[in-house]
């Protein structure tokens, strides 16, 4: 039997609105889709593991490219995108307003609003039972000009009739415009249960550029401004997931609210950009520690902030100082072992299977300031294509800054508590956190 907890509406005031109230939920959990899983619209049964490897280092390119232009130094200022979600990696659903109607957003850390498809809709498909109309909903509300989210969302500016209106810009390709406003979204528990949160600031989208495809129909972002929808529910939250090359594996999840996990080893973030930064210090190869010189790792003038963890990304960038530690350390003790097999300069793939040709193999480890660990063995290290298997981890030519991908995720909880500015890393099998 289902149970539906409703949080009921609140007055306060406007600069308040990205706290939870009394009434809100502790915590919001929910299951994620990975897009190759069975249970996606994407999900093809034709596809080989070579076809998804190749689709999940497509998209770990793209966002390295995103990533070294909006850190540049030269462009920054002018810089006021996000990354295209063409190639989705996570899912989100919910359904949004009453009566509610479901949606399949793309789960994103490096972005900040909630957006979906809104009728009227140019470049949507107008036959989809998904794209929300706010005429018929009975708890959506407009967002006027002068609130303190008309100033921080995406191009936001003043419209007809006092209405908020946004430009959501995504780094080269099409955007997101339409009317901030507020709605209840309801999310499925891992129970069969919902539970409702109301008042969601989101990005109704009426123009919304002409997407590949039309299975998702918006964008969560998970940053931290106040028209986040973790601010919403008070700014922490926590993903799960489990092994990402298992499209039968049912139970990544993420957790919104003052009631998310919070737990394990935890280094400082600093947000950059809507980017959230963490401080590598060290990568250790079993019991030893890589001779690296620390210079590597140094991101301009920053202390915090050299390494972006990413939700986005399926492998690991690292700077090349790093990387070439790594690679020659694993390719030292594989030498005479397994046949290494030609593929582009500084990538590491051998010929034969890890799951079997690894046993035994020692852990990789990035060490982060404050003592927090994420440890990676072979299944979080290697990905496996076809009779080919290869490192997961890549070398970024970006000076200063890696990029910490989802492969290296794997089975932890990481718990983003952003009023307390610190990311925790917690080792998990993910079908425990259950509610």
């Amino acid at each position: 039997r289902s149970t539906v907890i409703i949080v009921s509406s609140f007055n306060l005031i406007e600069e308040n609105l990205s706290y939870a109230s009394g009434s809100d939920p502790k915590r919001v959990i929910t299951n994620l889709i990975h897009r190759d899983s069975v249970l996606s619209p994407y999900y093809n049964p034709k596809d080989t593991i070579a076809d998804r490897v190749e689709r999940s280092l497509e998209i770990s390119a793209a966002r390295l490219a995103y990533f070294q232009a909006k850190s540049s130094l030269d462009v920054t200022r002018d810089l006021r995108f996000d990354l295209i979600p063409s190639f989705p990696m996570i899912f989100v659903n919910f359904s949004l307003g009453d009566p509610p109607v479901p949606q399949l957003t793309v789960m994103d850390t490096g972005s900040n609003l909630l957006w979906v498809q809104c009728v009227p809709c140019k470049n949507c498909s107008q036959t989809s039972p998904l794209i929300f109309d706010p005429i018929k909903s009975s708890t959506y509300s407009k967002v006027p000009c002068n609130t303190s989210y008309c100033k921080v969302v995406p191009g936001g500016r003043c419209g007809s009739s006092d209405q908020c209106v946004y430009n959501q810009t995504y780094y080269d390709g099409p955007s997101s415009k339409g009317e901030l406003a507020r709605e209840q979204l309801m999310f499925r528990t891992s129970d069969d249960g919902t539970v409702a949160v109301s008042n969601v600031v989101f990005g109704c989208g009426h123009e919304n550029g002409k997407y590949w495809d039309e299975k998702f129909t918006g964008v969560l972002g998970l940053g931290s401004q106040l028209i986040s929808v973790p601010s919403r529910l008070g700014s922490g939250f926590s993903y799960c997931i489990g092994n990402l090359f298992d499209q039968q594996y049912a139970y990544n999840k993420l957790i919104l609210g003052e009631g998310a996990i919070i737990e394990g080893d935890s280094t400082p973030v600093k947000i950059i950009d809507g980017l959230y930064h963490i401080t590598l210090e060290g990568i250790s190869f079993g019991e030893k520690m890589l001779d690296i010189d620390l210079g590597v790792f140094s991101h301009r003038t920053q202390r915090i902030g050299n390494s972006i963890i990413d939700s986005g990304t399926t492998v690991t960038w690292l700077v090349l100082g790093a990387y070439k530690a790594l690679f020659d350390e694993v390719k030292g003790l594989l030498e005479g072992v397994l046949e290494i097999v030609d593929r582009k300069p500084l990538r590491l793939c051998y010929q034969g299977s890890a799951s079997r040709d690894l046993v035994g193999f020692p852990a990789v480890t990035f060490h982060f300031i404050d003592g927090a660990e994420l440890s990676l063995d072979t299944g979080s290290l290697f990905y496996q294509a076809g009779d080919v298997f290869c490192m997961a981890i890549a070398p970024s030519e970006f000076e200063g800054l890696s990029i910490i991908g989802l492969m290296a995720q794997q089975y932890y909880n990481v718990a983003y508590d952003v009023a307390g500015a610190r990311v925790y890393f917690q080792r998990i099998e993910c079908a425990l956190l259950d509610d």
